[in-house]
């Protein structure tokens, strides 16, 4: 198998058990706690933050554990100057294994629950304070990745991205999805983790947004940061020459 190959099956993998941890563990506190919503947040966040550090741990190696299309166009887009990051190609390819993953991902929490495997959620999510959370969410989500990157410290991300992840839940009012390819896995199960198709576009568009604010921030504070990109969200594998030649 291609370097490029491993890459994307860990991507792959690593988003539909993403989404199964957030939906599944959104499945079992609304089971759990029925009527108490504050406890159903406590318990989706800290399988989500616990679930996250250890995809990290566990694909990071091989892809860098982007498991997010924001994550994968800035590393393509800070990269791109100075040969370091995803190529044009590689971030599609990336981009499709992510969204095809948390699809997946949510239907594989809605079988191990009994719910239905197939469903169309209708938690309608869109207001201002929603939107305004996700640009919050996603800028400061891309800020901790490539300010530890560019610092040397990546190998602290899968403890600091968990960490901040779980504190957005908090302190957002949209819970902080910051994925674009999550927000449409959620779509595939009409439970507590669901979001409504309608609501997709709006909170995607928030998030290219919030990426953008994001990367702004690091550029300015660390303007050679691009150098860098081949250590998001952790130092990787990179596509050996033959992959290179063969996707020329």
């Amino acid at each position: 198998m291609s370097g490029l190959a491993r890459r994307l099956v860990a991507e792959f993998v690593g988003s539909a058990l993403l989404v199964a941890v957030v939906v599944g563990s959104g499945i079992a506190a609304q089971q759990l706690s029925p009527g108490d919503v504050g406890l159903q947040l406590l318990e989706n966040s800290t399988a989500t933050v616990f679930g996250l550090a250890v995809l990290i741990l566990v694909f990071g190696p091989v892809s860098g554990a982007h498991f997010n299309p924001v994550v994968s166009l800035a590393d393509w887009w800070l990269g791109r100057r100075t040969g370091t990051g995803l190529r044009g190609g590689e971030l599609v390819a990336y981009v499709g294994a992510q969204v095809a993953g948390c699809s997946v991902g949510a239907v594989l929490a809605n079988v191990m629950f009994e719910v239905g495997a197939f469903q169309v959620s209708t938690h309608d999510r869109v207001s201002d304070g929603h939107l305004v959370g996700e640009i919050v969410a996603t800028a400061g989500l891309l800020a901790v990745i490539f300010a530890l990157a560019r610092t040397g410290r990546a190998a602290l991300s899968a403890g600091a991205v968990g960490a901040y992840i779980g504190a957005a839940y908090w302190f957002t009012s949209s819970t902080s999805f910051a994925n674009p390819a999550v927000t449409v896995g959620r779509m595939f199960s009409d439970t507590f983790a669901g979001i409504a198709p309608g609501s997709v576009p709006a909170f995607v568009g928030a998030q290219l947004l919030g990426a953008v604010l994001g990367l702004g921030l690091i550029v300015w504070l660390y303007p050679d940061t691009g150098a860098n990109a081949d250590n998001v969200v952790v130092p990787h594998e990179h596509t050996t020459e033959s992959d290179t030649l063969s996707h020329r």
